[in-house]
């Protein structure tokens, strides 16, 4: 094998512990082009070193180190996110193709759309504004397109606001999702602190369904006296005590909340008791079938350059929150085991650029190395996933987890952690393997924990690696299972049931009217239908 070819596929770099081995080819230029010079790259080793170490620092002197190292440490200049070209096969040698050209299979060959669950009588129409703070791509911004999309349907006119297209620090035009909508002829409107009033007098919208949403935009609705209705996606804003109190006060003009999970609901209002329980209905998110197409799984996996190997795929940004870090360790265990067996991260790194690096860092440093792949973006998800063998998250938390769904409408079997959705989206084992928080209970949740256990081996990590290696033993049940998996996916995770949880809190609150209990049941064969009203 010639030097550096078994990562060519993941970022076109060595495997070597060193980001830079020797030679100005390999290291003259970084992600913007800016010349990456000796003493940058040493202070990157330092501040990788040093996250590596943060949990031995006492808590005051590790704030003091990591504001020193953010001061003299640019990683957007120094390291490259992970490649985008999918041409590029996973096993070298192997011929590869497009797979972001794959077409979805022909609409003949489909199985037959399941009848509407749901069905629409409101006759007054309300006016929704729905609100996101980036509109790139994301599991929060999906929900929010969703909704921009299908809520029509029940007579609720929408308008989506936002305030910018990409993350700090993120490279490219990113606004993928807000291009995406607008060509879909659905109303956007990129907003400023200094326009959103007059925007919001001019289109008078009679609700906000907010999603990560920008404080000044409530300041904004608060004053013009629009009411507001906070979409809960997960609780990491919350996971700090210093977070609570200005939580409760700002949760005073906030006229309602939907939680993604029932656990999502709790945990907020255990850290916010003052918060009125009445006021936060559970609607679980929903999958929509037209979203996640059938791909061809044989030119799929072809695509790819695979034969017979397993193959995990994890779609999911580089970052704290999803543990890639813990998820590449873990499966360095399992690749030793099973010689055939693959893991494929598709996501962002530009989150955080410096978890990125530890993350191909500890992957170039196992003997498994050629079998761990991560890749950046791709535009063709479901081609990801008709490839699949297995669908694996090991994130600290989640609201509700779009991916996983995703994965399971398109046959896929789960491998996930114990946090928001999870149980209720493995169903006990049928579905896939439910496996424990990496930073223990679920409910528990912080960032100190989180943070302290971000490069420590983790408490989960023997249960991952076992039910990943069940997984690959269990191939054959499994691949047999997709066909149930679709369906019951399809059915239990019902976007029109979704849907219908959503409008009915909408209209409530627009409409001055009683909030329902809970808007989705989430069980198979049943819909939202009317939602029961408080007592």
């Amino acid at each position: 094998m010639a030097p550096g070819a078994r990562d060519r596929g993941r970022d076109r770099r060595p495997a070597h512990p060193d980001p830079w081995p020797a030679g100005p080819a390999r290291w003259g230029r970084g992600l913007r082009g800016d010349v990456v010079t000796e003493s940058s790259r040493r202070a990157l080793r330092l501040a990788l070193w040093a996250q590596r170490q943060a949990h031995v620092v006492p808590k005051p002197l590790r704030r003091v180190a990591g504001r020193t190292l953010r001061r003299f440490t640019k990683p957007d200049a120094a390291t490259a996110g992970p490649s985008e070209d999918w041409s590029v096969p996973l096993v070298p040698g192997r011929g590869a193709g497009d797979l972001e050209a794959l077409q979805p299979v022909s609409a003949g060959t489909l199985p037959p759309a399941p009848p509407p669950t749901v069905e629409v009588v409101e006759s007054e129409r309300v006016r929704c504004a729905i609100a996101a703070g980036v509109l790139d791509v994301g599991g929060a911004e999906e929900v929010a397109a969703f909704l921009a999309r299908r809520l029509p349907a029940h007579n609720v006119e929408t308008a989506v606001v936002y305030s910018d297209t990409r993350l700090p620090g993120q490279e490219g035009e990113g606004g993928r999702l807000a291009r995406s909508l607008a060509a879909e002829g659905i109303a956007t409107h990129q907003l400023t602190p200094d326009d959103a009033g007059v925007w919001m007098r001019s289109w008078r919208p009679d609700v906000i369904s907010a999603h990560n949403a920008r404080d000044w935009l409530l300041d904004v609705a608060a004053e013009i006296g629009v009411p507001w209705v906070e979409t809960l996606h997960d609780m990491h804003r919350f996971y700090h005590p210093h977070s609570w109190a200005p939580e409760r006060e700002r949760a005073r003009r906030v006229a309602a909340q939907v939680a993604v999970s029932d656990l999502v609901r709790q945990q907020y209002l255990a850290r916010i008791p003052t918060y009125p329980g009445d006021r936060v209905v559970t609607v679980p998110n929903g999958v929509d079938g037209s979203r996640v197409p059938l791909v061809d799984r044989a030119r799929a996996r072809a695509a790819l350059g695979l034969a017979d190997e397993f193959l995990f795929v994890s779609l999911a940004r580089y970052c704290l929150q999803k543990n890639t870090y813990g998820l590449v360790t873990a499966f360095a265990e399992v690749a030793a085991e099973h010689p055939d067996a693959h893991l494929l991260v598709a996501g962002r790194a530009d989150d955080d650029l410096l978890y990125y690096e530890q993350t191909r860092q500890a992957a170039a440093s196992v003997p498994v190395a050629d079998r761990i792949h991560l890749r950046g973006h791709c535009a063709n998800p479901a081609a990801l996933l008709a490839a699949a063998d297995a669908f694996v998250l090991d994130s600290f938390f989640e609201g509700w987890s779009l991916a996983s769904m995703e994965a399971l409408v398109a046959g896929v079997p789960v491998v996930m952690t114990d946090v928001g959705g999870a149980r209720e989206q493995l169903a006990a084992g049928r579905r896939g393997h439910l496996v424990a928080n990496p930073a223990g209970s679920a409910e528990l949740v912080d960032w100190q924990v989180i943070n302290d256990l971000r490069y420590r081996p983790q408490g989960n990590r023997a249960d991952l690696v076992a039910a990943m290696s069940s997984m690959v033993r269990d191939r054959t049940a499994w691949a047999d299972a997709r066909e149930r998996l679709r369906d019951e996916a399809t059915e239990t995770f019902s976007p029109a049931a979704s849907l219908a949880g959503h409008a009915a809190v909408l209209r409530a609150v627009a409409l001055g009217r009683p909030l329902p209990i809970r808007a989705f049941s989430g069980e198979p064969g049943r819909s939202g239908g009317d939602p029961a009203p408080l007592g």
